[in-house]
């Protein structure tokens, strides 16, 4: 995933760097700094920001002989805060519940 990819994924989905950053452990930072491409990730750190911006919705389309890298919305932002508010109820997860 390049920048211009992280950027349109993370803007389609309609969720800010900071969102990206608390969900992928990145720095908000280093997050805006490799869209603008002036920074660069590793390999782990992609596959952090890309596992970041799919559990809030976004779909990666791969390259095909049909065209190039792309990236589409899974389900809406409605939905996201759904799901967040379904993950959140019951309160927090206790010893005996693992």
């Amino acid at each position: 995933m390049d920048a211009s990819l992280a950027r349109s994924a993370r803007i389609l989905c309609l969720v800010s760097t900071g969102v990206i950053a608390a969900r992928s452990g990145l720095d908000q930072q280093k997050i805006r700094d490799y869209e603008r491409g002036v920074g660069d990730l590793d390999d782990a750190e992609v596959q952090s920001l890309s596992d970041a911006l799919t559990y809030y919705g976004a779909r990666f389309i791969p390259e095909d002989e049909n065209g190039g890298v792309g990236v589409r919305r899974k389900f809406t932002r409605t939905k996201v805060k759904m799901i967040d508010r379904w993950e959140s109820e019951g309160g927090p997860v206790r010893e005996d519940d693992v």
